[in-house]
């Protein structure tokens, strides 16, 4: 008597090794997007539609298209902005410089001026145009 074999095909999907895969690809991402980010100079952006009022002291830093460093109207050199910028803050630290510099301007003259507040713990505003 012969034996019939149930010769059924059953489709299946191995998904062991798909959820190794998931999870080493997050793994990945997770560890590239936190080197994605470098040295990042943390700043307050205002926004241009509407205007907030504080009632904090502001100092004014202006900056000129021919790199002329004015603070509150005064001329001073950028190699004595950070001992003049020093002077006028209070000992808390509690006021807001607003940096005014022209769209044209290269980055990285801006990120010179940035970096004295960087260093020295220092609130900073990038002054906008209203659109």
């Amino acid at each position: 008597m012969p034996i019939k074999r149930n010769k059924r095909f059953h489709a299946e999907v191995a998904t062991s090794s798909l959820s190794d895969i998931m999870f080493f690809l997050l793994l990945f991402f997770l560890i590239i997007s936190t080197l994605a980010n470098p040295n990042v100079i943390k700043m307050t952006l205002p926004k241009s539609k509407t205007n907030e009022k504080t009632n904090k002291q502001l100092i004014s830093l202006s900056v000129t298209e021919d790199k002329k460093f004015y603070l509150d109207k005064q001329e001073v050199a950028f190699a004595n902005l950070e001992s003049t910028l020093l002077s006028k803050i209070d000992a808390s630290k509690e006021q807001t410089i607003v940096v005014r510099i022209p769209f044209n301007m290269q980055v990285q003259d801006l990120v010179d001026v940035l970096q004295i507040g960087v260093k020295n713990k220092l609130k900073f505003v990038l002054a906008t145009d209203a659109k």
